[in-house]
């Protein structure tokens, strides 16, 4: 059997001809001359490296396709009859209105959230109402990289950005509804650095937190996108974009005049920090007046997920969000979402390990976040017990953003007198239908009734992921989330097993 996908996918509307298909290549294995081009391979004969990535990006929400040998769907979560932890144990105080969910962080700087879930970093489709959902919800949320692209109003000066509009609006997106929960999150690339994104945003715009970013599990590199002519790619490069081949080369410029030079591409630099620089850095940040500093990992090699880890306990890092394979939401080469990284359980695993070592020695561990695939309580509830009281909290990205945009699309069909029928049985107003916004109104007064429908669709989507996680904390007799652990998890499969008794990661012999 193959567990990666077939030549045919959501990334390219590419699709199979024959039903019959080798595993193996994912090809059909009847492949006949008169075929219209229908299959990726087809595709890439006709649009070549641009099938490298995916062709539906726009409006859209890109992730992997793969189904994975192991993931949290091989655990069932376990049950408990007796007693009640972190609660007194009586009829009236044991009850799911009575667990904690708030969680703090921070070294210097604590962050109080109102429930163990973050939105990690974006900067596309309805970003508006999804940071002033989360600020709602009580929760921190993260600016993706490359910010300063989306920018048409962006002004730089000898390199450096001046002037940023888009980044004040982004943040008081959040602010706007802030109820001293949760944190917005300024994430920067090495791009963003040399353009001096983290200076202006500190000094002229107030950020207060920065997110170093080494990966995520859907973009092990950095995009190459394609630029369809000279022009814009001087532009790109004068916006601190590395652009290849060098559209200020005279030699270039000659090619493309007559007609024989090839595709511009712009293509974000790889982060290539040691101890010593990056500790330097965290130390500039700090100084210009960051309170708190917060790393973005992926799944790499585990000899690189211990040295960010240790990295994170030297420097006072805040908080890890570690990304694993399975999850998306950007620009990211298609293959490499399917193929590329730790799955998100496998990395969990790892993480955990190593936070359990380096806690023996004696270190300090910043608040471990992990994300990649999440998208419902069980999930949620799964990924923090299997965390072993280790993770702190879970990134639901794509599922967040998913509420963003149909809160925002169903607030407008209702608005114009177009209810959905799904809805009609609720009413035929906003106050009606958005069922939490009583919830809403608890915390903003009648205010609330005015928010945009995107931000309430945000609240009531991690509203319903706080609900739940309530329900299965009270199965388990645990009423704080401190208390999670592996014990309330069932391995279901054999491959659950063998993670669990750290048998999966096995030592190739040389």
């Amino acid at each position: 059997m193959s567990y990666s996908p077939k030549l045919s996918s959501g990334f390219t509307f590419a699709k199979n001809r024959s039903a019959f298909i080798s595993p193996q290549s994912g090809m059909c294995s009847f492949c006949t001359q008169d075929c219209n081009g229908t299959c990726e391979l087809a595709q890439a004969a006709v649009l070549g490296a641009q099938t490298v990535y995916p062709t539906t990006t726009g409006n859209n929400q890109i992730a992997s396709e793969k189904d994975y040998p192991i993931d949290f769907s091989h655990f069932n979560i376990n049950g408990h009859v007796f007693g009640a932890q972190g609660v007194n144990e009586t009829w009236d105080e044991a009850t799911i209105f009575n667990v904690n969910l708030e969680r703090t962080y921070g070294f210097i700087n604590p962050v109080r959230m109102a429930m163990p879930v973050i939105l990690p970093a974006l900067i596309k489709l309805n970003w508006q109402d999804y940071f002033s959902g989360a600020a709602m919800a009580g929760v921190t949320c993260v600016i993706g990289e490359h910010a300063r692209n989306n920018d048409p109003d962006l002004k730089i000066d000898n390199g450096k950005v001046t002037d940023f509009p888009l980044l004040q609006k982004a943040f008081d997106c959040f602010l706007r509804y802030d109820r001293g929960y949760g944190q917005i999150v300024l994430q920067c690339n090495v791009d963003d650095d040399l353009m001096g994104v983290p200076e202006i945003a500190i000094e002229k715009y107030g950020a207060t937190a920065i997110e170093i970013k080494f990966g995520q599990s859907a973009k092990g590199t950095q995009p190459v996108i394609r630029v369809k002519d000279l022009e814009t790619a001087l532009v790109k490069q004068q916006h601190g974009n590395l652009v290849h081949p060098d559209p200020s080369d005279p030699s270039v410029q000659k090619a493309y005049n007559e007609g024989v030079c090839p595709n511009f591409y712009t293509y974000g630099r790889l982060p290539l920090w040691t101890e010593k620089t990056l500790v330097a850095h965290i130390t500039k940040l700090r100084d210009m007046g960051a309170n708190n500093i917060y790393f973005k990992m992926a799944g790499y090699d585990r000899l690189d997920i211990e040295r960010v880890l240790r990295l994170a306990c030297e420097a006072q890092v805040d908080m890890v969000t570690f990304d694993g394979a399975g999850g998306g939401s950007g620009y990211s080469p298609s293959k490499m979402m399917n193929e590329w990284s730790l799955p998100t359980v496998c990395l969990e695993d790892a993480v955990v390990r190593f936070c359990e070592q380096l806690k023996s020695e004696g270190l300090t561990l910043p608040a471990i976040v992990m994300t990649g695939g999440f998208a419902s309580e069980d999930q949620v509830f799964k990924g923090l017990a299997y965390g072993d009281g280790h993770v702190l909290g879970i990134g639901l990205c794509r599922a967040s953003m998913a509420a963003a945009m149909t809160g925002k699309t169903i607030g407008e069909q209702i608005k114009a007198g177009n209810v959905p029928e799904r809805f009609k049985s609720y009413g035929s107003t906003v106050e009606e239908i958005f069922c939490d916004l009583p919830d809403l109104r608890a915390i903003y007064g009648t205010r609330a009734n005015k928010f945009p429908t995107g931000a309430i669709g945000v609240f009531s989507y991690l509203n319903k992921i706080a609900f739940g996680l309530k329900h299965f904390a009270a199965l388990n007799r645990k009423f704080n989330m401190d208390i999670l652990d592996k014990s309330d998890l069932i391995p279901m499969t054999t491959e659950a097993r063998a993670l669990l008794a750290n048998q999966w990661f096995t030592p190739l012999k040389k």
